[in-house]
């Protein structure tokens, strides 16, 4: 089942790509993307170190700060949204190779059994639930474009309207696929680049292309989309991402997710955002604005967000998901 949603609430749109031959600035950003490039800019590992210690300031680490989450919600419904890459999973050199742990996913599937639980990434659905395989979640793929879940998530009162929203966004699937192709064409001669069909968007990553060919994946992906102006390119870790001109991104599809489970006005709901991606900035954006719920930004390195914690890295993530869970297990039971 896939579906889309639209919405009313005024939200930022993710910015486009300047070209490269008239602005390098997206080429100063492709640098900052690398998690590795940030450490180095940082000079020594001794003020590396101490910057990420200031950051973690402004940022505390959520299991640091666990005890302030708990007060947070106690007695209310935790509703979970997880990225998947680079917070479940490693962030790999070959994106086909961004596999779960089992020990991760017994911890998510975990989590589900306890608490509303989706995975909202930049993948398709497909793809995201071939390395998840877990059928207890909810699924948000192509930045929230392309939606699934267990049968409650398509209540018959909200289908027509679902449905139409959909429709809404599958005419842009001819047009990723033309894209797709002439995106693979168009760089297979430069050495590590790998474009990816992710249904409603492109991705285009360049974490093994060296570094000075990285000018020359703009140029050419820039190049491609002279030609499609209903499209956009924003900017991942290490990718570029060809996205539909839509008012939609993971925050919208955060706000349809709650909508669905009928989560959207209730008062004893907490929704907590787990990402470490540009992408995932716009969910972190809509849970603080609503002064509801926060997000948590997987970062080794310091960077400004909208998120309201940290946490270093998918180990960490693990780490978090499990005192959740036994944090609600124990409220449960003292309830009975």
């Amino acid at each position: 089942m896939h579906m889309a949603h639209d919405s009313n609430c005024e939200h930022d749109d993710p910015p486009k790509l300047t070209p490269l031959h008239t602005d390098n600035g997206w080429l100063h950003d492709m640098s900052l993307s690398s998690p590795t490039a940030a450490l180095v800019s940082n000079g020594s590992s001794g003020s590396f170190d101490h910057s990420y210690r200031a950051w973690t300031k402004k940022y505390p680490s959520a299991l640091s700060a666990f005890d302030q989450i708990v007060v947070r919600g106690e007695g209310k419904k935790i509703a979970l949204f997880l990225d998947y890459d680079g917070t479940l999973s490693p962030i790999v050199d070959e994106p086909d190779n961004a596999v779960m742990s089992d020990q991760m996913r017994q911890v998510v599937r975990n989590a589900a059994m306890h608490l509303p639980t989706a995975i909202v990434s930049g993948r398709s659905c497909d793809k995201v639930f071939d390395f998840v395989k877990l059928t207890e979640l909810y699924y948000a793929g192509s930045h929230g474009m392309d939606i699934m879940g267990p049968g409650s998530i398509n209540s018959s009162k909200k289908q027509g309207k679902e449905v139409k929203i959909f429709q809404a966004a599958t005419e842009f699937l001819p047009m990723i696929d033309e894209v797709f192709r002439l995106l693979t064409d168009k760089t297979k001669a430069i050495n590590g680049v790998k474009v990816e069909n992710n249904r409603f968007c492109v991705s285009v990553h360049y974490r093994n292309v060296e570094q000075k060919d990285w000018q020359l994946v703009a140029e050419r992906t820039n190049h491609v989309l002279e030609a499609y102006p209903r499209l956009r390119l924003t900017h991942g870790r290490r990718v570029l991402e060809v996205r539909p001109v839509i008012d939609w991104n993971k925050g919208k599809a955060v706000e349809f997710l709650l909508e669905s489970l009928e989560l959207a006005n209730c008062k004893n709901v907490l929704p907590i955002y787990i990402g470490d991606d540009r992408t995932d900035e716009d969910a972190f954006k809509v849970l603080r604005d609503d002064k509801r719920g926060f997000g948590i930004l997987v970062s080794s390195v310091p960077k400004e967000s909208h998120a309201l914690y940290s946490l270093m890295d998918p180990s960490e993530v693990m780490d978090f998901l499990k005192r959740l869970v036994m944090w609600k297990e124990e409220e449960a039971s003292s309830n009975k």
